[in-house]
C-alpha cells in the first residue's frame, strides 16, 4: 500500500467558478490531478485529501464533485477544509459518499496497518480570547478525540490530516504539535496555503516527524507520495 495526498481541490460545486482567476497555472488542474493520479494510484493505495475539495454550499451540489474523485482509483479519505461548507451531519454524509471513500470527523481509521486521524484544525489565534481561540480550542478537542482513537488501534504508523498549518510561521511548536507529539504521530499531511503564502510552508522532518504541505497547486497539480510504510501481515 502506498500513501498519497493532496488537498484543497477547489472543485467547482455545481457552480462556474473557473480557478484560473487565481493565475493561469490553474486552467485544468483537475484534469492534471485526474491524469496524474490514473497514472500512479492503484485500488490498493490510499489517497489523503485534507479539505477544500468543493466550493459547494449543499451536500447535494457537492456530490458531483465527490464522485468525480470516488471513481478514481484508491482508496480516498477526505477531511473539511474551511470552505467546505457542503459538509453536513457525518452520518448521513457517510451514507453517500461514493465506495471507497472515508469521512473523517472526530475519529480514526485502520487500513493496513497504519491509523489515519485528524481534524480540521484552525487559525493560530493571537491571544487567548476572541473568537479564533474560540475555534481553535474546540478544533484541539475534535483533534485529541481522533489521535485518542487512533492509539487505540495500535498502528505501525499513525498518518494526520489537517486542514490548517500545524506550526506557526515561522515553524516553532503549536498546541497542534504538541497533540502531534505527545501521540506518537508518524506523519502529518495539511494543506490551505495558496501562492505566496506556500514560500513559507514547512515540508520535512521536525522531532521525528514527517510534515508534508499538500495544496494542489504548490504540487503542480500532482499527488504528493509519503515515504514508504510498512504494513502489518494479515491486515
Amino acid at each position: 500500500m502506498k500513501i498519497f495526498a493532496i488537498g484543497d481541490l477547489h472543485l467547482p460545486g455545481g457552480d462556474d467558478k473557473p480557478m484560473n482567476v487565481f493565475g493561469a497555472h490553474w486552467d485544468g488542474h483537475f484534469d492534471k490531478i485526474r491524469n496524474d493520479w490514473l497514472a500512479r494510484v492503484t485500488e490498493e493505495d490510499v489517497v489523503l485529501l485534507p479539505g477544500d475539495l468543493s466550493w459547494a454550499m449543499q451536500l447535494k451540489d457537492a456530490m458531483p464533485d465527490l464522485e468525480r474523485v470516488g471513481q478514481l482509483p484508491g482508496k480516498k479519505i477526505i477531511l473539511r477544509g474551511n470552505h467546505d461548507y457542503w459538509w453536513c451531519g457525518i452520518n448521513h454524509l457517510r451514507d453517500v459518499l461514493p465506495h471507497g471513500m472515508y469521512a473523517l470527523q472526530n475519529d480514526a481509521m485502520l487500513l493496513d496497518g497504519v491509523a489515519f486521524a485528524g481534524s480540521r484544525g484552525w487559525t493560530l489565534p493571537a491571544a487567548e480570547e476572541g473568537e479564533d481561540f474560540k475555534i481553535y480550542s474546540r478544533e484541539l478537542i475534535r483533534m485529541e478525540l481522533s489521535l485518542e482513537r487512533a492509539a487505540k488501534l495500535k498502528a505501525s504508523r499513525l498518518v494526520m490530516m489537517t486542514h490548517y498549518p500545524p506550526l506557526d510561521e515561522k515553524h516553532n511548536d503549536t498546541p497542534v504539535s504538541a497533540l502531534i507529539e505527545k501521540y506518537g504521530v508518524t506523519d502529518v499531511v495539511y494543506g490551505h496555503l495558496h501562492g505566496g503564502s506556500l514560500r513559507g510552508a514547512f515540508n520535512g522532518i521536525r522531532k521525528g516527524v514527517a510534515y508534508y504541505c499538500v495544496s494542489c497547486d504548490g504540487l503542480n497539480f500532482q499527488l504528493r507520495e509519503l515515504a514508504p510504510v510498512e504494513t502489518k501481515s494479515g491486515e
